[in-house]
């Protein structure tokens, strides 16, 4: 375990920030890693509890206490290998992971849980610059072929897994570029895309092959897949937007958050948006939505000059401490301000969005909506310019598997249950948010992985199968 009475002696401490004016003026990573000194006293914070609810709150089943522990005797490298031996991408969850394992930390009792987040990113961040991220191929190839259709968390991690497996696997994306909502939908402030370059050398490295611009049920088919593979890994994410199906939806400047986002995270990779480009400078900017998404519209409305940012969320403020309702080792239902909040804009709740203005040439220009106190609403109007709809997806699209008939469940997701992640069809698999629903980053991670062993077994399985059959007489 870490140092005794530190987490008595040692107070919580985040990672530093650069000022908001400064990290305003571009697009880069501003939350800054922490100092090896400091790392290891909050890595010896950790009490090693006999039962680590820390361990419940991670959907990767990260060993915590172990790396923590490792942090704190100075031994990087070993803290690296036991943080990889769970997490795929560790670089990446040390970034945007809003980390669960903290609220199931037995210091949140305290309110200054163990900032394990940012021990992973230091861990992380310091394994690739010591060149300890080497390719892992595996010894003997088995000569089966997988297909992964998505390039997103969830897909790149089972790809990996299957890969040092001995499988021949193939990474299909639709897009010009891999990684999914990483590469599109996280803004470079708070996820460099060398990272996700870095991580996919290293799987190129390690076997798996990738195609972009292939988009799966348009030009080629999943029965097609299945005809040329032994095994179809659907990870395609949930990507359909939930909508706002009221008067003025259709105005110009009425987009989709992650239309904005993608246009945005495309300029800063320096591609031209020549058409029906989406800027908020100088405009009145509001979002719909306070999740992460929103969050992400707002600091990147920021950086491009946005005259004003407004966030409407329709729930009510949530309490600044747990509840009754969220006991502890649970997520808990709390206010929250994300570092895009920090830097600026207004945040509405209790609001309901009620119709669209717009003025004769099409242009939206006010949201007229509703403030809910007390069961009672009054209205309430704001002028705009450009509205950003934040409020989550809803399911994958079914165009992925057209020809298939894939079994789906009340919500439109793939069904395939937890543990086989097998569909209702032979030899596809399904993982991620195309299976589970809108969900993180690190369960995404964590389905891909799981995933992965799951068609390992029913391939291996087939095969046994197989050679029995073949060894029986005639």
């Amino acid at each position: 375990m870490g140092r005794t009475g530190a987490f008595i002696e040692e107070h919580r401490q985040e990672p530093s920030k650069e000022p908001v004016e400064a990290r305003l003026a571009h697009s880069r990573e501003f939350e800054r890693r922490l100092p090896v000194l400091a790392a290891r006293e909050q890595g010896a914070r950790c009490m090693n509890c006999g039962v680590p609810t820390c361990h419940e709150g991670c959907p990767l089943g990260n060993a915590i206490p172990d790396f923590n522990d490792l942090v704190y005797r100075d031994r990087w490298r070993a803290a690296s290998a036991s943080l990889h031996g769970t997490n795929n991408f560790p670089e990446v969850t040390g970034r945007v992971c809003p980390a669960p394992c903290e609220t199931a930390c037995v210091l949140e009792l305290s309110g200054e849980p163990v900032t394990i987040r940012a021990l992973e990113r230091a861990v992380a961040d310091r394994a690739i610059e010591e060149g300890w991220l080497v390719p892992q191929p595996a010894e003997r190839r088995t000569g089966r072929r997988v297909a992964v259709v998505g390039s997103g968390p969830a897909g790149l991690a089972c790809a990996q897994e299957l890969a040092r497996m001995g499988h021949d696997v193939t990474v299909l994306e639709r897009s010009d570029r891999l990684g999914g909502l990483l590469r599109y939908g996280i803004p470079d402030f708070k996820l460099e895309k060398s990272l996700i370059d870095r991580r996919v050398e290293q799987m190129r490295a390690e076997g798996v092959s990738f195609r972009t611009r292939v988009s799966v049920g348009r030009d080629v088919t999943v029965a097609s897949l299945c005809a040329t593979h032994d095994a179809v890994v659907l990870a395609t994410g949930a990507t359909i937007p939930r909508d706002l199906p009221i008067e003025g939806r259709a105005l110009r400047g009425v987009h989709f958050a992650m239309e904005y986002l993608e246009q945005a995270n495309r300029t800063v990779a320096g591609d031209a948006i020549e058409a029906h480009r989406i800027d908020a400078r100088d405009k009145r900017v509001l979002i719909l939505g306070g999740g992460d998404t929103g969050s992400d519209c707002l600091g990147t409305a920021l950086r491009q000059g946005a005259a004003s940012v407004t966030q409407l969320e329709i729930a009510p403020r949530p309490p600044e401490h747990r509840g009754e309702r969220d006991p502890w080792p649970n997520w808990p239902w709390i206010y929250r301000v994300s570092s895009s909040q920090e830097e600026g804009g207004q945040r509405e709740f209790a609001v309901r969005t009620l119709r669209f203005v717009g003025d004769s040439e099409g242009n939206v220009t006010a949201a007229e909506c509703a403030r809910v106190e007390d069961g009672r609403e009054s209205p309430v109007e704001f002028g705009v310019d450009l509205v950003l709809l934040a409020m989550g997806f809803t399911a994958p699209e079914p165009d992925a598997w057209s020809g298939s008939q894939l079994a789906t469940d009340n919500r439109g997701n793939i069904a395939a249950p937890w543990g086989r992640f097998s569909t209702s069809e032979p030899r596809i698999f399904a993982c991620g948010d195309a299976r589970r629903g809108q969900s993180l980053v690190v369960w995404a991670i964590a389905e891909g992985r799981a995933c992965a062993a799951a068609v390992h077994s029913a391939m291996a399985a087939e095969a046994a199968a197989s050679r029995a059959a073949s060894a029986q007489p005639r």
